[in-house]
This record gives C-alpha cells, structure tokens and sequence, in this order.
C-alpha cells in the first residue's frame, strides 16, 4: 500500500541519536518501519541520512522530528537544514502528554522516538527554519545577562548575611565584593556588546526605535522580545503570540464541583514572561492608560499581581502591533479615537489590542 506520509522521530541524547523511520499509509494507519540508533556527531548524521535514504519513498518527502532538548539536538537540527531536509521540532511537554494518551508503560528511547515518529505522522507540524543570526546572537547575550544578574543577586543576599553576622569576616567580604564587581562590569560589557549589534542592523535599530517608545519598554527589552521570538517570524496573531509567552488564560471547570481559578498557563518563553515584568510595572506608573487599566482591574478583583500580568500581556501583544504596523507609540490615540468617526486600519488594530482584558 502507498505511503501518504513519511516521518522519522528522533529521540535525542548527548551522545547518540535514537531514531524510528515511520510510514502513514492510505488507509490512514500508520507503521514502524525500522529503528536504529546514531553517535551525536557529523559522521553519525551521514549514516542516519543513509539508513533513511534506504527506506525513503520518492513519492513523499521525509519529514525529520525531534524534541528540544536543551542544545544536544542543535547541531543536527542546523545539519539537516543546510543539508535541504524537512524538519520540526517540538516542545518535550507535548511528546510527554501525547505519550500518556497511548498508554506506554515502558519508557525507553526507543518507545520515545516511536511516539515522536507516531505524533509527527498524525499532526500537521510546522516546518523549522533556523533564527536569524543577529537573533540569535542576541538571545545569546540577553541570556547571559540574566544568569548574572541572577548570579550577582546571590552575592548580594551573601555580602548582606556576611555584615549581619555578629563577627563579620573582612577577607569574605572582600572576596565577595570582588566578585559583584566583575559581574557588573560583564553585564555593562554584554549591554555594550548588545547596543553595538543593533546599531550594525539598520532595520532592526528602527524596530527597536518604534518598539522603545512605548512607555516603560526599553531597548533591553526590545531586544530580549524580537530575539526570543525571532523577530516575530512564526507568530501569526497575538494570541499565538501570548500563548508562546505562556500569559494565556488557563481555566478548568466541569460540572459543579470542579471550578478552579483562571491562571496563566506559564507553558511557554519563561523569558518573555520575566522580560515584561519591570516594563509593565513602569508603565502602570508612568502611563495614563495603563495605569487606568491596573487601577480598573484591581477595583474589579483586588488581586494587584493579576492585574499587573494583564498589563504584561498588554504589552507584549503591543510591541508585536508596533512592530508590525513600523509606528511609534500615541499615548494619546484613544482621545483622538473617540473624536474620530472613521479611524483607519492601523487605529482599528490599536483599539483591538487596547480593548483586550484578562
């Protein structure tokens, strides 16, 4: 029987590459054709396209896909890419939830790569395509901010349980104050080095330009936006984009006894999340209209945490317009609006994201 689709799943390890070649055939079941596993490196890719290439149905094309997992499977991803190959890759929650459906009570990398074969010929996936290099130098740097300022926030709780003691060891806080300094003159290094690449990029300085002059939003967070999203490459509406964000409502009611509380589902760019939380606060403060919005829903629920993330969410789906439509920000837009009786597209985009509330 002809096969109608042609997908191999790749469970991924530091060292080696699990694979299963599978096919979905016309009367829409599907088969496990062959497993094999691969060293990690350049020469097992070439034997993994061999083993494929001996099964491969000309009729179809293959489609490669994997799990994220952490950065062991970058090199391979980047390999098959440049080597021409349909590939996607896929959040590890989504392999593990889709696994329990099928009831598989042994776990090995064989039984995963066999689940990843099985959802790759079921779904219809997007195809991957490697982020920008600018992006991704980007989120490089932006990343390694944040572990030091996560790192120097330690040394800081250190420094002050070290002068709290009752008899506080000097060359301790010696040591220690050393070391905070080296960290802050990395992290002026990374914001130098970061404030250069966007310089070099005409286009992206522009973004940026348009992105920063909403209040409370910064060229640091500008940046950490478009590299965790590439650029808003992939994202193709807000709410795609507030569920990558993991700001998406999650509620679970059934029948009477079970009515739990709407939370963000946080299954997404913890990033993105942790980049919008010091912009939304400034913009409560600074801005008229997101004040008026925090103070409107904290009226409503008195929750001020809840209604902070609403503003967070505000935001980032704002950026998104911004840097879509190339405008810059009109603090007053919804004055002119009511005073308008045919706004154009871009305000009716505007009072779209505006009118939004969690």
């Amino acid at each position: 029987m002809k096969a109608i689709k042609q997908c191999v799943g790749v469970d991924v390890a530091q060292d080696e590459l699990v694979c299963a070649y599978g096919v979905l055939l016309e009367d829409l079941n599907w088969q496990i054709k062959s497993r094999k596993a691969f060293k990690n490196n350049l020469s097992g890719f070439k034997a993994c396209i061999k083993w494929v290439e001996s099964f491969q149905d000309s009729n179809s094309e293959v489609l490669f896909v994997m799990e994220a997992t952490g950065v062991y499977h970058e090199k391979f991803t980047y390999w098959l890419y440049d080597q021409g190959r349909k590939l996607t890759i896929v959040l590890p929650n989504k392999i593990s939830n889709y696994m329990r459906t099928l009831s598989i009570k042994t776990v090995t990398d064989s039984t995963c790569a066999d689940a990843i074969t099985q959802f790759g010929l079921e779904r219809n996936l997007d195809t991957w395509s490697p982020p920008k290099v600018i992006f991704r130098t980007l989120r490089q740097l932006t990343r390694e901010r944040d572990q030091i300022v996560a790192e120097r926030v330690v040394i800081d709780n250190q420094i002050h349980a070290e002068k709290k003691e009752a008899y506080p060891n000097a060359n301790s806080l010696k040591r220690l104050t050393t070391r905070r300094k080296l960290l802050c003159k990395q992290e002026k290094e990374i914001k130098s080095e970061i404030h250069q690449l966007v310089k070099s990029d005409q286009e992206l300085e522009q973004h940026v330009k348009y992105i920063t002059s909403i209040p409370g939003v910064g060229e640091l967070t500008a940046v950490i936006v478009l590299a965790e999203t590439n650029g808003f490459e992939l994202v193709r509406n807000k709410r795609q984009l507030v569920s990558y964000a993991g700001l998406d409502v999650r509620e679970k009611q059934s029948g009477t006894s079970v009515k739990g509380k709407p939370r963000i589902s946080k299954k997404g760019n913890r990033n993105l999340r942790k980049a919008m939380h010091l912009p939304a606060l400034a913009a409560i403060r600074h801005c008229e209209l997101y004040r008026g919005t925090y103070a409107r829903l904290v009226g409503r629920h008195g929750i001020k945490m809840k209604a902070a993330v609403a503003v967070q969410r505000k935001l980032l789906e704002l950026i998104y317009i911004i840097y879509k439509t190339k405008t810059i920000f009109d603090p007053a837009f919804e004055e002119r609006r009511e005073d308008s009786t045919s706004p154009s597209p871009l305000h009716s985009l505007a009072e779209a994201d505006l009118s939004i509330e969690n």
